[in-house]
């Protein structure tokens, strides 16, 4: 279905194609007039390259703004859902437990559900807040020494207990012993506790039925190192591997769409990671066959 965006995006390409068009049809009929008078046909040449290339970021400029403006539209869509249906839950069982009289064992279920509505809710204002102060002129992080299989086991402990995950289905990948002396980092341990935390989040959201995630501290060349969590989910089709790290964005597809979440996770992700000078990118085959996030840092010097 065409909606009115990509009807105002195909009229604004074909708008600047033609004037495009007609610079250049005037560009080429002044060189024909003017091809023996070297000034003017020079100064021509010159004017109308201008106004041809005017015209050409000026299309782009108002194609990417309009796109800005849906993927804005669509995370205030999404930030309203997520945070209207834990609200309506939560006034919902409070309304019951005012109007009725239940059981201890219903009234203690009660109070799960509205606890776990509550959590959603902060994780969601959390994740906004986040992106604000991420999407903020650029501060350095802290430094300090991090232990990156214990803060990953950590994350990856406090992942099952969220989304009430056996122990099979997120699973941690320990390293030998010998290795873990080569994989500290220096940083905030609380903001890369958040990016790891928010590729575990997404791998489970996007697992679709049955979640199998690995995740696994890897060391790399060049004095890098690496946090990996595959997952053998929804997957991503190639040419969405690189945007999916853009903020508001959210890969299209009738699958991916019914996931919920507000495209803010992976751009917290990717600013955390800058910030400690290191990368974040995406793997996949493709949809459907699952995809591997690796989170790449700069190794910590060794103590002297």
């Amino acid at each position: 279905m065409i909606t009115g965006r990509q009807k105002a995006i195909a009229f604004f390409i074909t708008l600047g194609s033609c004037l495009v068009a007609v610079a250049i049809a005037l560009n080429v009929s002044w060189i024909v007039l003017h091809w023996r008078q070297a000034v003017p046909l020079v100064v021509g040449i010159i004017l109308f390259a201008l106004i041809i290339a005017g015209l050409v970021v000026y299309t782009i400029f108002l194609v990417l703004e309009i796109r800005r403006n849906e993927q804005h539209d669509s995370f205030i869509n999404a930030v309203t859902h997520e945070l209207k249906t834990p609200i309506a839950s939560i006034r919902l069982y409070l309304e019951t437990l005012q109007s009725r009289d239940i059981s201890e064992s219903q009234r203690r279920d009660f109070y799960q559900v509205m606890l776990d509505d509550a959590d959603r809710l902060l994780y969601t204002v959390d994740q906004v807040l986040k992106a604000g102060i991420a999407g903020q002129k650029k501060s350095k992080a802290s430094s300090s020494v991090i232990e990156l299989p214990l803060l990953l086991r950590e994350c990856v402990e406090l992942a099952r207990i969220r989304h009430h995950l056996p122990a099979e289905s997120l699973k941690y990948l320990s390293l030998p012993d010998e290795s873990q002396a080569q994989v500290n980092v220096m940083g905030d341990a609380d903001d890369l506790r958040t990016a790891i935390s928010n590729l575990l989040d997404n791998a489970v959201k996007y697992s679709g039925g049955k979640v199998n995630i690995t995740a696994q501290v890897v060391p790399a060349a060049e004095g890098k190192v690496r946090v990996e969590v595959r997952d053998l989910g929804l997957g991503i089709s190639r040419n969405e591997l690189k945007a999916i790290f853009k903020r508001f964005y959210r890969a299209p597809g009738r699958e991916v769409r019914k996931v919920k979440g507000t495209g803010l996770g992976l751009f917290i992700v990717r600013s955390i990671v800058k910030k400690h000078g290191g990368r974040v990118f995406a793997e996949s085959e493709g949809e459907g066959k699952g995809s591997i996030f690796t989170l790449e840092l700069p190794r910590a010097a060794p103590a002297s």
